[in-house]
């Protein structure tokens, strides 16, 4: 699987804002996973996001679906604001645009540059700036 099939495999609802924010950066990207994702996703009004929808600046509980089911919170980030030691990871990171737009209970696929895959569970969402009242962040 390449990872622009990854990305689509799930469906995904993304805020109309995160949509267009992310667009700037999928424009200078050849045929990249999040240009799928933005493609496909369904898309709505900040204020009428579920609150188990992971959008940008969420803090999320992941767990390995498969390993010892440990948590660990990751937050999705613009590239600018990533810090992956934090738990800060780039939206554009493989990572990064497996989680987005996915839902408590989902389990995010992706497959590395180096053609390593990974899937976590996402088990929690311990913060959303939407669910927030925050919906121009």
């Amino acid at each position: 699987m390449t990872p622009d099939s990854i990305a689509v495999l799930a469906t995904r609802t993304l805020t109309e804002l995160d949509h267009a924010r992310l667009a700037k950066y999928a424009d200078g990207l050849p045929a990249s996973a999040i240009q799928s994702v933005l493609d496909n996703a369904e898309l709505v009004a900040p204020s009428e996001i579920g609150a188990d929808v992971v959008t940008m600046r969420s803090r999320v509980q992941v767990v390995e679906p498969a390993g010892e089911r440990q948590r660990r919170t990751l937050t999705l980030s613009y590239p600018s604001d990533a810090d992956p030691a934090t738990g800060c990871i780039s939206v554009l990171s493989p990572v990064g645009t497996a989680l987005l737009g996915l839902r408590v209970g989902d389990v995010a696929n992706w497959v590395a540059p180096d053609g390593s895959g990974g899937q976590l569970q996402i088990a929690a969402i311990a913060y959303q700036p939407e669910a927030s009242g925050e919906h121009l962040l």
